[in-house]
Parts: C-alpha cells; sequence; structure tokens
C-alpha cells in the first residue's frame, strides 16, 4: 500500500509541460554530377504538426523559400521545388489555399557549376504549425562547398566570374567585419564599436539607458517556471473531474441499488464488528486499485507524446466524437452497453471460492464489471477529455478520483450503518440521471467534432451550427425532464414533474435561451471554451479589436515604464491561425478588452516580420551561430532567449524590468481563464 501511494504522489507531482518545441528536424545534402549540383533538404516532421510548401500566396502562412547570402562558382537553375505528396486545403482564416506536409518533405534546388571550385552559403526557411501554436518562420543555415570536374574556362567564363562579386555584394546586405556576436544580452556589443559600423540603429531609439535594455533582455526562464509550477493546478482540476465524475456514476442504476446490499453483507458476514469494517475498507481500496490501474494502463498503452496529441489530433478528437454519441445513445436508451455475462460469471465464481483479502478484490472487481452499463459511458467520457489535458498522468490521477468517490459510500455506510435508512431508495430517478448524462455526452461530442472540423477546414460546424446544435439539445433536455419527450426505457405511467426535476428543466431552457444571441455574434462567455472560434461565424454583429500600444519591445517597455502600468507580450505572427483563433475567442470580450486597454500595455511582437533589420546580427545560441536577418527574427530569439520558449500565440505578463508576473498562456482555455491570468498579473505588479 506504501509503495501504491509512493507511485501516487509521484505522477501527481511529475512535470510534463515543455514550451521549448521543435518539431522539424532538418538536414541537407549536396550531389554534384559533373556541371551540375542538387541541393536537397530533408525535413521530418514530428506527428500532429506540418510544414508549409514553397509558393503560398501573399498574406497567408510562411511559405518554405531558399535565401543565398553568397555563392561562388554556381548559379542557380530553376525554381525551389518541394516533394510530391502535399496537402492542399481551403484555409479559412486565410481564406486562401494553402499546402503543407505532415510526416516527412524534401526540397531541392538544382545548380548549374561555372567554376572548378564552388561555394553556397545561404539558409532555408520555413514555418510550422499544429492545431495548438505555431512556430515562427524558422531558418535552416547551409553552407557547402565542392570542386566539380569541368572544362578549361573560356574567357566568357572568367568575365562571369569577375562579375559575381559586385553582383552578389548587395545579397549580403553586410560588409565583411560587421558581424555581431551575442550572449545574454542580443542586441547590445560587448566592446566598443566604431562610428562608421550602424549598430546604435539596433538599439532602441527611445531608449538609450543601456543598462536598462540589458535588464529587458536578460533571461527569466527560470521565473517563469516558477511561476507554472506554483499556479499550475490542472492535474488538481483532473482529479476533481473525476472524483465529480464518481459521485455522478454512484446516482446510476448499476450502482446505488448495489451499496445497501453489499454493506449488509459485509456487516453479516462475520460476528467480529472489527473485522466486518476492515473488509469493507479493503473493498473500498480494491476499487480504488482497480480504476487506478485503468488509467495507469490508458497512460501506458498511449505514452507521453501520444496523450498531448490527442487535444490536437483530429483523427483522435473524430474518433472521441463517435465515441460519445455511442455513449449517449446507450445512456438514452437505444441499447445497453454491457461486459460478456461470462467474464462477470467467471469473476463472481472466483469470489465465491477465495477467501482472504483476494476474494474481497474479487468483489469489488465484480462491481466494476456488473456496473460497466452505467459507469463505462462516464468512465470513457473522463479518460477522454483527462487525456486531452496536456497532462501524461491526468488519466490515472483522474481515475484516481473516480474511484475515491465510488468507494467512499461503501466505506462510509459500512462505519455508520445507521445512514443506510437516511438513503434515498432505488427507484425511477436514477433513469433520469442517466439521460441527463446523455444529453450531456452528445453535448461534449461536438465540441471533439469542432477541433477536427477546424483542423481540416471542412466549415461543417461553424460556430452558429455548433450553438444551435447546443440550443436544440439543451431544450430537448428541458422538455424531457418536463415529461414531454419520452424515451424506450421511461416509465410511462410518469405524468407528473417532481419539484427537482422542474428546477433541473428551467436551468436547461434558460441556458439555451442564454445561447440565443451568439446566433448573432454575442460572445456567449459561459461556452468560449467549447464554442468554434469567432471567427467562423459568418454574420457577426460584435467587432470589437485590441489594438497594441507598440509593436517594438524597447519602446512598449519605455511606454510601460512612463505610465507605471505592467506590460502583456504577446508573441505572435501574420501566419499564426492559433493566434487568430484566440484573439477571436477572447479579445472580443468586453472585460478583456477594457482590462487590456486600461491596465496594461499591450505590446505585439510579430516573429514573421520580413522587415530587414538595419544589419545581419550574428549571435551565438546552443553552442552555435544563428543569424537574425528581419524584425521577425528578432523577436522570436527574444522569445526564446528570455522565455525558453518558440511557439505561437504566447502571451506573458512581465513587469517594468521585464521580470514575469505570471505564467505563460498560450492555451485557449476560455475567457474567465484568461481574465484570472490577467488579474493575478496586475496582483502580483501592484506587490
Amino acid at each position: 500500500m506504501k509503495k501504491l501511494f509512493t507511485l501516487l504522489m509521484l505522477l501527481v507531482t511529475a512535470q510534463m509541460y515543455a514550451q521549448f518545441q521543435d518539431p522539424v528536424q532538418m538536414k541537407h545534402s549536396l550531389n554534384v554530377n559533373g556541371d551540375e549540383a542538387t541541393l536537397t533538404f530533408t525535413a521530418e516532421i514530428d506527428n500532429g504538426w506540418h510544414l508549409y510548401s514553397t509558393d503560398l500566396a501573399e498574406g497567408g502562412p510562411t511559405s518554405a523559400t531558399l535565401n543565398i547570402d553568397q555563392i561562388t562558382g554556381a548559379e542557380p537553375v530553376g525554381k525551389f521545388t518541394p516533394s510530391a505528396g502535399a496537402v492542399e486545403m481551403y484555409d479559412p482564416m486565410f481564406e486562401m489555399m494553402v499546402k503543407y506536409f505532415e510526416i516527412g518533405a524534401t526540397f531541392t534546388q538544382k545548380f548549374k557549376i561555372t567554376a572548378s571550385e564552388f561555394s553556397i552559403e545561404g539558409y532555408m526557411q520555413y514555418g510550422a504549425c499544429n492545431d495548438e501554436n505555431c512556430l515562427p518562420p524558422t531558418s535552416y543555415d547551409f553552407n557547402v562547398s565542392g570542386k566539380a570536374d569541368i572544362a578549361p574556362a573560356a574567357p566568357v567564363v572568367k568575365k562571369e566570374k569577375a562579375e559575381k562579386p559586385a553582383e552578389k555584394k548587395t545579397v549580403e546586405q553586410k560588409p565583411a567585419g560587421q558581424k555581431v556576436v551575442c550572449d545574454a544580452v542580443p542586441l547590445q556589443p560587448a566592446q566598443p564599436v566604431a562610428a562608421e559600423q550602424p549598430v546604435a540603429e539596433v538599439k532602441s531609439e527611445a531608449q538609450g539607458d543601456e543598462a536598462y535594455i540589458a535588464q529587458l533582455w536578460t533571461p527569466v526562464v527560470d521565473k517563469l517556471k516558477a511561476f507554472e509550477e506554483t499556479t499550475d493546478r490542472s492535474l488538481w482540476v483532473i482529479f476533481l473531474m473525476g472524483f465529480g465524475g464518481g459521485l455522478v456514476a454512484l446516482l446510476t442504476p448499476c450502482v446505488w441499488p448495489i451499496i445497501p446490499m453489499t454493506v449488509s453483507f459485509f456487516l453479516k458476514r462475520t460476528k467480529s464488528r472489527r473485522q466486518s469494517l476492515t473488509e469493507a475498507v479493503t473493498y473500498g481500496v480494491s476499487i480504488v486499485v482497480i480504476y487506478l490501474a485503468l488509467g495507469l494502463i490508458v497512460t501506458l498503452a498511449f505514452g507521453a507524446s501520444a496523450l498531448n496529441a490527442l487535444s490536437t489530433n483530429a483523427v483522435f478528437n473524430i474518433f472521441f466524437c463517435l465515441l460519445l454519441v455511442l455513449f449517449g445513445a446507450s445512456f438514452l436508451g437505444g441499447f445497453e452497453l454491457t461486459l460478456p455475462s461470462s467474464w462477470v460469471n467467471k469473476v463472481d465464481e472466483k469470489a465465491s471460492n477465495t477467501t482472504g483479502l483476494l476474494s474481497i478484490f474479487l468483489m469489488a472487481f465484480t462491481l466494476a464489471l456488473v456496473s460497466f452499463s452505467c459507469t463505462g459511458p462516464i468512465i470513457g467520457f473522463l479518460l477522454v477529455e483527462m487525456s486531452t489535458k496536456g497532462e501524461l498522468f491526468g488519466p490515472a490521477v483522474g481515475m484516481f478520483g473516480f474511484a475515491l468517490a465510488l468507494a467512499l459510500p461503501f466505506t462510509l455506510f459500512a462505519l455508520f450503518p445507521s445512514l443506510l435508512k437516511q438513503a434515498p431508495r432505488s427507484g425511477g430517478w436514477m433513469n433520469t440521471v442517466k439521460v441527463v448524462l446523455g444529453f450531456v455526452e452528445l453535448a461534449f461530442a461536438l465540441k471533439f467534432f469542432s477541433v477536427a472540423d477546424l483542423a481540416y477546414g471542412w466549415r461543417l460546424l461553424d460556430r452558429e451550427v455548433f450553438l444551435a446544435l447546443w440550443i436544440v439539445l439543451f431544450t430537448c433536455l428541458g422538455l424531457y425532464l418536463l415529461n414531454i419527450i419520452r424515451f424506450p426505457h421511461d416509465d410511462e405511467g410518469e405524468t407528473k414533474t417532481s419539484v427537482p426535476k422542474f428546477f433541473l428543466a428551467l436551468f436547461s431552457m434558460a441556458f439555451a435561451v442564454y445561447m440565443i444571441p451568439g446566433l448573432w455574434g454575442a460572445p456567449c462567455k459561459a461556452i468560449s471554451a467549447f464554442a468554434p472560434p469567432m471567427w467562423t461565424q459568418d454574420f457577426n454583429l460584435n467587432k470589437n479589436v485590441v489594438h497594441p500600444v507598440s509593436h517594438d519591445y524597447e519602446e512598449g517597455m519605455r511606454i510601460a515604464r512612463e505610465q507605471n502600468k505592467p506590460v502583456l507580450l504577446d508573441f505572435t505572427g501574420h501566419g499564426c491561425v492559433n493566434c487568430r483563433e484566440l484573439e477571436a475567442a477572447i479579445w472580443t470580450d468586453d472585460r478583456v478588452i477594457n482590462k487590456l486597454q486600461d491596465d496594461y500595455v499591450l505590446i505585439s511582437l510579430y516573429v514573421d516580420d520580413k522587415t530587414p533589420l538595419p544589419e545581419i546580427l550574428t549571435v551565438e545560441e546552443q553552442g552555435s551561430e544563428k543569424k537574425l536577418r528581419t524584425i521577425g527574427d528578432k523577436w522570436s530569439y527574444l522569445q526564446r532567449l528570455k522565455f525558453g520558449a518558440n511557439a505561437q500565440p504566447f502571451h506573458v505578463p512581465v513587469d517594468n524590468m521585464g521580470n514575469p508576473l505570471n505564467g505563460a498562456y498560450s492555451i485557449n482555455t476560455g475567457v474567465e481563464d484568461y481574465l484570472k491570468f490577467l488579474e493575478d498579473a496586475i496582483s502580483n505588479y501592484k506587490k
């Protein structure tokens, strides 16, 4: 037992969240054949991610491009060409067709060799996204050279070679000797720089305090992690979700009638009161062990990467949708989900022929099998929801909460038998609980289908369609509770509506009415975490827009310092679909808009801004040199250096010295969570 609790504590305290993502592994090779050379880039893409192809239309995601800084003894021939097999689909956010690769891709560029020795230096740039976030435009540097067996150079070739340096001088954009190498403070040279070098342009023009700029660029990865460790309550939420599911399962007709029979059996099994109580407690612990084992099996079967991918993988979400529809139909009385009777009989027979603790464990296992028709759909729904929370041990922690709630009544009634007389009698109310759960399962099935619909761009479940289905579902639930709609396993003789059912019907139909304005663009904040994003709505009267104070980090920080306000850093991208979804779902809420405009200085930093820097910067990162060529490169490097993250959307509140005030926010979990995220940061700023 000690080992079991030790394992549980390890599961609960495990830290499974990583911000820095590297889903594309790129490598290159060069093949020389006579006076021709082929440069090939091969990309391995992690599951759930996709890499965009070449030649996408302007204003869309980041296309894969080949950029040459220096070239001697060779010249490119033809276009930068992707391999076959790209997925082509219509992207509703960009309103255009896009092409991307999954799993793997290759890109090639041919060159004509014009000299016996040649060299090519440059970089390939690409964009990658999953269904949750996007990476900034990523540069993969390359430098290749070689020798070719070609005929002696003719005079015309010499003339062409002589013109090459002047031709490529504009491509380099930077005279030799102006290489800026940065460590902790990337945009400030360590030594004084000659006046003719334009490094001063790299600094913030509005803020000349070098010490202050240095502080703004100082890494705060550890401080950010400390906030996330203290504020991350996802495992507790999963535990409480499982515990609530266990309490609901108790009220079903497969479990509640068994409680008094089981407790009476233990009390009458022996003459010793102490022994009967010990056996009842052991029975409860056995239930916990059985369902905890189920959660661990799910965890081990899928593994860490698969569980984290469940929330974004379209195929998994379609499967979950169909699974919940199946469970919902079962609860509504369409059919009965039962395990083979031979399983139950064998376990029951084994329990009867065994003695000691093993017999009690087998009795608990029999309960799990017998009650499957009621608990199975609840467990299935919980496992689906827990698996998509991004926590590796979420299913195990959730099943622990479920089993604890399920086992408590058996132990409690065994300790205090007189409470059994006060417990509600079994009856038709338990069937009502099942039907209500059936409607809830169908409603959540639409949520999972929405994820797949957004991923594939089907536009089958836009926001107004989703709301219309939810309105109908909860209206039908209200009509059922008022005995207007009946299902096969309902009591036909029941004509009167009980007071609890009336109030539940009132709540259900009021909730349906609450969602009706959402058909015309009302935010409907209570369901913002479940409904599709606002941009999928065809007719939307809500025109609220949030405008950032600045698109420059140092300038925005200076403004915040003057106004004595905290800063919300928004690392985003023009081609980041997920950023637009989060903004449409959350930044359209009046409370969020007022909070950002009145209490914060919002700085939006676009990591795919292609505006060239005054000079190409070379920084040292993870033991290798990287070149920053654009404004977007600069902000992407800031995010990696200072916060240890590289995916968007990425919102982090900071004080006027660049220190984090809260953990980062990168996944749309709803307006209420986002407001709490902002309010907690303001509270920390005032402290």
